[in-house]
């Protein structure tokens, strides 16, 4: 009988890229447990649809096989952390997650290289993802005034052309424009953060060879302009004002929005359905649901990369197989 699934992608995260450590340690105890075991944890919560530590806890101390090889995989120079040292480390993840992401989108690029026979293009945007939960109305919310418990107080509000009002999260990120759909950088916002403000710190986790950004009118920035030629590269927009647009590069800008829109929109769309976020997240906080959206992301990547090297199709069949783990 082969290896479950889900055991083989937790493997997988011993073969991931790290990004670099920071040049000066963080104060306070070293580290017992690496940043790799937690990562493995991550996965494993996302896999199985486990929100919350304490729920990745009571499956692991099942008695089951499966629970038995995983609680080996977590098991480092013969310890295994405490429930204390886990809640303590899962919490503190998402502030390691998009450079680890961006490490991994790197690795994907050089590994798959899309671009081998395409322009090399990749999509920037940003998606809202619904609170769990109530709504804070404005009102409420200026009165300081908490009318019901459900209500998760560290989202905000954002207005979509798409989806209208959206009390939530934003998750911003940027994918390769091209047969496969790789995540090159990712970072989970409160809904009402701008996404040119939050735009640099993607830009930053980009490989070289992107040598066109796509993006909507949110993105048409004057210094986001500068900052990816700094970068040598081009950051094309669709333009502010009334249509029809009459300047000589409407017709350039039409074929980048449609291979814009042809990539994110539907990524957009298949992230969502994937990891069950269509209605709402399962999580309350920003840092529970940065770990949980920037882990889905992380478990994406690795998807992607499993199934590159097993020779399977990486685009169609990813919903089926994330169900088999």
């Amino acid at each position: 009988m082969g290896e479950l699934l889900i055991v083989s992608l937790v493997k997988l995260v011993d073969r991931i890229p790290q990004p670099p450590a920071p040049q000066r340690r963080p104060r306070g105890r070293p580290k017992l447990y690496s940043d790799r075991l937690m990562l493995k944890a991550l996965v494993i919560m996302i896999l199985r649809h486990l929100s919350k530590v304490h729920e990745l806890l009571a499956m692991l101390a099942e008695e089951t096989p499966l629970a038995q090889q995983l609680r080996a995989l977590l098991t480092e120079n013969g310890r295994y952390p405490s429930p204390r040292t886990w809640q303590r480390r899962l919490a503190a993840l998402p502030e390691s997650l998009p450079a680890q992401i961006g490490c991994l989108g790197r690795h994907l690029v050089a590994l798959i290289r899309p671009w081998e026979y395409l322009g090399r293009a990749a999509a920037i945007d940003s998606t809202p993802l619904r609170a769990q939960g109530g709504v804070w109305h404005k009102k409420d919310r200026e009165a300081g005034k908490v009318p019901h418990t459900s209500i998760d107080t560290a989202a905000h509000w954002t207005k979509s052309g798409w989806h209208g009002w959206v009390y939530g999260w934003k998750l911003h990120w940027v994918a390769t424009v091209s047969f496969v759909w790789i995540p090159l950088a990712a970072r989970l916002t409160p809904a009402n953060r701008a996404d040119n403000e939050e735009a640099p710190l993607l830009l930053a986790e980009l490989p070289p060879q992107v040598r066109f950004l796509l993006g909507d009118t949110a993105y048409n920035d004057p210094a986001l302009h500068t900052a990816c030629e700094q970068a040598d590269r081009v950051l094309v927009t669709t333009q502010r004002g009334p249509y029809p647009h009459t300047d000589a590069g409407k017709e350039v800008r039409r074929v980048f929005h449609a291979l814009r829109s042809r990539t994110i929109e539907n990524m957009n769309g298949q992230f969502k359905g994937l990891f069950q976020v269509l209605g709402n997240v399962p999580t309350r906080g920003l840092g529970a649901t940065q770990r949980f959206v920037l882990g889905a992301v992380l478990v994406y990547q690795l998807a992607l990369w499993y199934r590159f090297e097993h020779g399977l199709d990486l685009r169609v069949g990813l919903k089926p197989f994330l169900q088999a783990a």
